[in-house]
């Protein structure tokens, strides 16, 4: 079926189906929701895990004065330019004797969270979480990943239930699967430096009950106090001054990271409004590109925000030379189908699926096999696929508003300058002969006096080269019948 066909078929189920459009991720949530406590049954007791003061690093640095100590800041959202950021300021100072990360957030993106996570654990220095007012979901499982946790007086941590968007914007919790990911990266990045890993789980599942501390249907957030008891915190510091006293660092060399321009814009084009948008943008470009079987102004926007795309994505390691590559292939065989086998199909199918499936990777920041056990990997194909169908909607929109306004109708005018006609002038042709340029199967383009055009079989298989006579039209397109049978 050829997509000038479209609009009449399929426009009215499709608008309505774009009413359904979101950008499904997952993300930490502050507390549980009601699923979350009507689901909460009997409760689940994790192994207990004992605070083994010998394996959490003492609070003094052995350092001579004046030691390079680089300061953090993690505040805001948790998102995967602030991921490759705080990647990218400890693997350049591996020579400090501390890294000071500053804590106040409410949480962010689960695959962010876990490369930060990652990036403290294997950080040479010594890491030291300072959490002032509050350390919350993605927040929790950054600060339990250094070797040191400090608060401020009236602080929290906790509440890391991994929660996802919903149709309409709702915030509604992911299934058991995400959740016993989560517990297992709380629990083991808490016993890694020697803290609780039951606790950490009840930070994270609202069935976990550990007897005088937290019962069934209960996510657990502790305060300043209750941390110090329980060893999931050090001590109590007002500021960063009080920090470094307890660190044991005498005039310390304070170097506060900051990010630079391309850490800034990549922060910007992750974010997911602005990555959806981008996404959406690029998938109507390869529509329009499709429809007028043209490169035209739409077209080179499209390519412009899928690069966009990438590029931001490509900043924060989320993109590989494997997905440029197979994103690249993609759009290979859309122009291949667009512009020397018109009509064929196969070409345009697989150049939109290594596309689509390009797109899915980039938006994946943790293993493949993760990802589909846990539900990431459904949740990236969602919005790639909810951004191809609302591009799909715009397309529909597009051609059948714009077209009859007055700048559609130059837009339909300019692609005639290509050597294609519009629609009033291609009924002239009604009753003319022609030459085949291409296979029509059953779209393809024909020559007659020396212009090309597009032209439509219109019941069989034409091969190329075969003479054709013009039997009428269909929108911009001829329609066509072998002089044979004419």
């Amino acid at each position: 079926m050829r997509w000038a066909n479209y609009p009449r078929l399929s426009f009215r189920g499709f608008l309505i189906a774009s009413v359904f459009l979101c950008t499904a991720q997952v993300t930490f949530g502050q507390k549980a929701g009601p699923a979350d406590e009507a689901d909460a049954g009997s409760g689940y007791r994790p192994a207990p895990s004992a605070n083994v003061e010998g394996d959490v690093q003492a609070l003094p640095i052995d350092a001579p004065p004046g030691s390079k100590v680089v300061v953090i800041a993690i505040d805001r959202t948790v998102e995967l330019g602030l991921a490759a950021f705080v990647r990218r300021a400890i693997e350049t100072n591996p020579d400090a004797a501390a890294i000071v990360i500053e804590v106040n957030t409410l949480g962010g993106r689960v695959d962010a969270a876990i490369q930060i996570r990652d990036a403290l654990l294997e950080a040479e220095p010594r890491t030291v979480a300072f959490i002032h007012p509050r350390a919350i979901s993605a927040g929790a499982l950054i600060s339990l990943a250094c070797d040191n946790v400090l608060m401020t007086a009236g602080a929290t941590i906790g509440a890391v239930t991994p929660v996802q968007a919903a149709p309409g914007g709702q915030a509604e919790a992911v299934g058991e699967k995400m959740v016993s990911y989560m517990r297992a990266e709380m629990r083991t990045t808490a016993e890694a430096n020697g803290r609780r890993g039951d606790i950490a789980e009840a930070m994270v599942d609202a069935e976990v009950v550990i007897d005088g501390i937290v019962e069934a249907g209960k996510l657990l957030t502790l305060d300043t106090g209750q941390a110090i008891k329980m060893g999931m915190a050090d001590g109590q510091a007002a500021d960063l001054d009080a920090v470094m006293q307890l660190l044991n660092l005498e005039d310390p060399e304070i170097v506060e990271s900051e990010l630079n321009w391309g850490e800034k814009i990549a922060r910007w084009l992750t974010e997911p409004t602005v990555s959806g948008l981008l996404l959406s943008v690029g998938m109507l470009g390869l529509m329009v590109a499709f429809y007028t079987r043209s490169v035209g102004g739409f077209t080179l926007v499209g390519f412009i925000a899928l690069a966009l795309f990438f590029g931001g994505h490509a900043v924060v390691h989320l993109v590989g030379w494997e997905e440029a590559l197979l994103f690249l292939t993609g759009v290979v065989l859309v122009v291949v189908e667009i512009f020397f086998v018109p009509g064929l199909g196969v070409p345009g199918v697989l150049g939109l699926i290594f596309v689509i499936a390009a797109l899915v990777l980039a938006l994946i920041g943790i293993p493949i096999d993760v990802s589909f056990k846990t539900g990431v990997l459904a949740d990236a194909m969602t919005r790639v696929l909810l951004s191809l169908l609302g591009a799909f909607v715009l397309a529909l929109v597009f051609m059948r508003l714009l077209s009859r306004t007055a700048m559609g109708r130059a837009l339909v005018l300019e692609d005639a300058e290509t050597g294609f006609l519009s629609a009033p002038s291609a009924s002239d042709l009604v009753g003319k002969n022609g030459e085949a340029l291409t296979d029509l199967r059953p779209a393809g383009k024909i020559i007659i006096d020396g212009e090309r055009h597009e032209a439509t079989s219109e019941r069989e298989f034409i091969a190329r080269g075969s003479r054709v006579r013009v039997i009428g039209t269909e929108g911009p397109a001829l329609v066509v019948r072998s002089e044979e049978d004419a």
